[in-house]
């Protein structure tokens, strides 16, 4: 399993643009799907996007356009460019990684990371 430690957040504008990173331990991460999550307050933690260990990309509904997942195997560093973000947008953002078994993820296991605090507010 690998560790995975998020960052790159912050408070933003309305209309703002963040870069996050999940910076990923060891040597295996080229094989494991990663995906990005988030949790606003009060409300349930939900799959923005995940990335196949090949590059395949799957994003939920209501990015529409707006987020882009990426990964770099050579920096074992996942990327979510997440733009005009909105305040209802402010949230914790998790990613979560698992070995790709070539099949939908799941990101069944109990472990979360720290994640990253984004805060969109004028």
């Amino acid at each position: 399993q690998v560790q995975l430690a998020e960052s790159g957040g912050g408070l933003v504008q309305p209309g703002g643009s963040l870069k996050l990173s999940c910076a990923a331990s060891g040597s295996l991460f080229r094989f494991y799907v990663v995906g990005w999550f988030r949790q606003g307050p009060g409300k349930e933690r939900e799959l923005i996007a995940y990335i196949t260990s090949d590059g395949k990309t799957n994003y939920a509904d209501f990015v529409k356009g707006r987020f882009t997942i990426s990964r770099d195997n050579t920096k074992n560093t996942a990327y979510l460019q997440i733009n005009s973000l909105k305040p209802e947008e402010t949230a914790i953002y998790y990613c979560k990684a698992e070995l790709d078994s070539g099949y939908a993820p799941t990101f069944a296991d109990d472990y979360w990371g720290q994640g990253t605090q984004v805060t969109v507010s004028a």
